[in-house]
Order: structure tokens, then C-alpha cells, then sequence
């Protein structure tokens, strides 16, 4: 019984915080509180799949699921005397949230001034007065998207291309959906050959297994990864062109600037890793503060209507007409998506916390074998966010040659491609593409992805044999 349990657990995977405040644990995997817990979890995930049939915000399940595990959790442990365990493992969980939360919160603030400043709009008009055709833009968005994702992470690149995709594609929707699920494969197969190209490569980097060059062995695997479902999805991309339009769009002032602080911001979280050995989110609010302190600027030279009108001058001074402020910017976050990772986080540290991933890792690893069971973990993190399936993974720490290693954490993150909520590239997107990109709309194309997945791990099983 407790095998099936197992494998029922990590299909909703009991992960991201394997906590504990360091003393003694219960085991409550046989428990009516760990069946209850699972039951719970499904549930609420299977709400999240449904949000585009019920237009419940996928928020809502996931964090009240969070409070009601960890309640229960809550309940057995005050029962048995114990009163600080369980406190001070939703602390760690908290903990691990917080620095999600405030990574993806600069990333969002960024986005929303450039949007604001119309970079994004004056990109369309650019790419649009190329005349390129839909065809050409998907394959032009997907391709810088793999290329800025090792740098900039998938992250902030599936939503930087994903502005510019609705941007362009206006009211062609068909269009959009598969450009959009271009993008999160592309920003994922970019992300899983550099060490900050993800959350997860970067969690096995700074654990040390993998060393900062290691990983571009995965390049390949990676391309092809990317390729091959975009090679599918081109013949269903409209053979079309945007509608001509000739007007020049001019981004406000300062929008170069904005864009410009904004990879400053990148280049600081990655140097606050690399060099200081701080946790990335320090660098990325630092880099938020570089955006305070030039939208302090915009705003106390924000004089537009205090001299006489000048045609040339008004579009210099474009923007000034209601003055930048950067908590607006703030506050246009999406937070469905930030508060949805909280449910995530919360709820599945719960069920780590009650005993599943020692199960899970026994079954899989020792059972399976490494090469089955990394395959698997791919698969699992397309039904969960990849970050939670890699932190089990690195909580396990099996022993496994460094091909295997390359190999999950290929999986872990071209995997979380497969489903729209498998990774947080397609979470993000999902709420920044309300309506348009779904769960279910993703899901049309799973089986093209799932070839590129398979493929991807041929070809790494095969180029790279040697590290096996």
C-alpha cells in the first residue's frame, strides 16, 4: 500500500520543502490526515486545470488547499504534544516562497513599465513595418527566446516575448495561442542549458553538482527540444500577414533607459549568485531600486504642459502627460500568478512535511532505476511546477553519474513544458494571456512537445554517453 501511496504522492508531488525545524517528525503517510492531504491537493489542481471552464482564478483553490493541509498537519502534531514542529516548517516554506514571490515581483514591475513606456507597442510597429508575415514572427519570437532565456531566465523572457506576440497578433488568435506555447517551450529548452537559465539549473548549480560549464552540454538536447514542436505548430500558424499599418509608434521617455536598467537588474541578481554567493532575489531588488529612483526622476520632470507646444518636443517628452509612478507598476503585478505559487509552495511542502518524498524516493530511484525515474521526474513536473519536482529531487540526492544529473535536470525543465502549469513560464503566461492561453489550448499540442521531449533525451543519452 504505501508504494501506490507513493506514486500517487509524487504524482502530486510532495516537494518543495522537505522541512523540518530539525527534531522529530511524523510519519503520517499511512495517516488519515495524508490521505485526506492528497485528496485535497488533486482536488484544487484539478480546479486550476478547469479555470477556463469555471472562471475561478487558480489562486483560490491552491491557497486554501494550503491552509487546510497544513491545518490538519497542524492538528496531529498539537495533538501528540508537539507544538513548535510544524511552525517552524512553514516558516522554511514561507521562506522558500518569499524568494520566489519577490523574483518574479521586479520581474513583473519591469515588464509593466516597459509596457507602459510602449516598448512592447513600438516593437510590434517595428516588426509589423518589416512586413514580416505570422509565420516568420513565430519562428522569430520563439528563437529569441530561447537565445535571451539562459541569460535573462525563462521567467522573464517567456513574459517579455509574450508582450510582444499579443502585441503583434492583435485580434488573430490563433496566432497568439501557438506563439505563446512556442514561447514557453523555447524559454524552457533555453533555460535548461545555463546554470541561471531556470530556477531549477540554478538549484543544482549552487548545490555543486553540476559545475558552471557542465551544463552547456545540454545545448543540443536542448535546440532540439525547442525545434521540433515548433516544426509541428508552423503548419498551423495562418500563412498570413498583421494588417499593414505605417504609424510609427514612439515609446515614451525614458523607455530606453527602463530597458536598459531592466538588464542591468539581470545582470546584478546573476553577479549577487556568482560572485557573492547571495540569493539571486538580493540582486533582483536591488534592481528594483534602480527603477524607484529613475521613475523619482521621470516624475519630478514631468513638465510637459509648462512650456509652449512643440511638435518635436512632444514626442520627445512623450509620457509626461500623466507622470511615472512606479508603484502603479507594482500594483498591475499579476497577482493571481504570485499568489497561485504560494498555494504550490505551501500546500506541497505540507505534503512533503507529512512523509511522502522518502516514499516517493525509494520507489522511484531505487526501484525504477535513475534513468526511469529522470525521465519520470520530467513528466511530473509538467502536472506540478518544475521548481518543486527539483528541490524533491536535490532532497533525495541519489547517487547518479553526472550524465544523470544533466539528464534530470533536462527533464526537470524541458518536462514542465508539456502542460501549461508545469513550469512558471507557462503559469505566468496563463495569467498574463487570461482567456486566450489555457490550460486546455496548451494541451492541444502536448503530443508535439512530448516528441520534442523524447527526442531531446535520445539525443543527450546519445551525444553525451561519456558522463553516463
Amino acid at each position: 500500500m504505501n508504494k501506490v501511496i507513493s506514486v500517487l504522492a509524487f504524482l502530486f508531488l510532495p516537494g518543495l520543502a522537505f522541512a523540518s525545524s530539525g527534531g522529530e517528525t511524523l510519519n503520517l503517510t499511512n495517516h488519515t490526515v495524508g490521505y485526506a492531504a492528497l485528496a485535497i491537493f488533486a482536488i484544487a489542481y484539478l480546479l486550476v486545470m478547469a479555470e477556463e471552464f469555471t472562471y475561478l482564478r487558480k489562486s483560490k483553490p491552491v491557497i486554501l488547499a494550503a491552509g487546510i493541509i497544513w491545518a490538519l498537519i497542524g492538528y496531529v502534531y498539537v495533538s501528540n504534544g508537539m507544538t513548535h514542529e510544524a511552525e517552524a516548517a512553514v516558516r522554511h516554506n514561507l521562506l522558500e516562497y518569499a524568494e520566489l514571490m519577490l523574483f518574479l515581483l521586479v520581474a513583473m514591475t519591469y515588464i509593466n513599465a516597459m509596457a507602459e513606456r510602449q516598448v512592447f507597442d513600438a516593437l510590434r510597429a517595428w516588426l509589423i513595418n518589416k512586413g514580416f508575415g505570422f509565420r516568420q514572427l513565430f519562428w522569430i519570437t520563439g528563437v529569441l527566446a530561447f537565445f535571451i532565456s539562459p541569460v535573462a531566465d525563462n521567467l522573464t523572457t517567456a513574459l517579455l516575448m509574450a508582450a510582444v506576440v499579443m502585441a503583434v497578433g492583435g485580434e488573430n488568435q490563433r496566432f497568439v495561442v501557438i506563439a505563446l506555447i512556442n514561447i514557453v517551450v523555447a524559454s524552457n529548452a533555453g533555460g535548461a542549458f545555463s546554470p541561471f537559465g531556470d530556477i531549477t539549473t540554478l538549484m543544482v548549480w549552487q548545490k555543486g553538482i553540476v559545475d558552471f560549464w557542465g551544463f552547456f552540454a545540454l545545448f543540443v538536447p536542448a535546440v532540439v527540444n525547442f525545434v521540433i514542436p515548433a516544426a509541428i505548430m508552423h503548419f498551423a500558424i495562418p500563412n498570413e500577414k498583421p494588417t499593414a499599418n505605417s504609424e510609427d509608434v514612439p515609446m515614451k521617455r525614458g523607455a530606453l533607459v527602463i530597458v536598459g536598467l531592466f538588464l542591468l537588474t539581470i545582470i546584478t541578481a546573476v553577479s549577487f549568485h556568482n560572485f557573492l554567493h547571495l540569493p539571486p532575489v538580493l540582486g533582483m531588488l536591488t534592481g528594483l531600486a534602480y527603477l524607484q529612483f529613475f521613475g523619482f526622476y521621470l516624475k519630478k520632470t514631468h513638465n510637459f504642459n509648462k512650456a509652449p507646444y512643440d511638435e518635436e518636443r512632444a514626442k520627445e517628452n512623450m509620457g509626461d502627460i500623466v507622470p511615472f509612478d512606479v508603484f502603479n507598476k507594482v500594483a498591475q503585478a499579476e497577482w493571481d500568478t504570485l499568489l497561485f505559487f504560494y498555494g504550490v509552495v505551501v500546500a506541497v511542502g505540507g505534503l512533503g512535511f507529512i512523509g511522502y518524498l522518502a516514499l516517493a524516493s525509494d520507489v522511484m530511484y531505487n526501484s525504477w532505476g535513475p534513468t526511469s525515474a529522470n525521465i519520470a521526474v520530467g513528466i511530473l513536473s509538467a502536472i506540478v511546477d518544475n521548481i518543486p519536482v527539483m528541490f524533491a529531487v536535490l532532497t533525495m540526492n541519489p547517487e547518479m553519474a553526472q550524465g544523470q544529473w544533466l539528464l534530470v535536470t533536462l527533464t526537470a525543465g524541458v518536462g514542465g513544458s508539456l502542460l501549461s502549469v508545469g513550469s512558471a513560464a507557462g503559469v505566468a503566461l496563463m495569467g498574463q494571456a487570461r482567456g486566450t492561453y489555457t490550460f486546455f489550448a496548451h494541451l492541444k499540442w502536448s503530443w508535439a512537445i512530448g516528441l520534442g521531449y523524447a527526442a531531446s533525451i535520445w539525443v543527450h543519452m546519445w551525444i553525451n554517453a561519456d558522463l553516463f
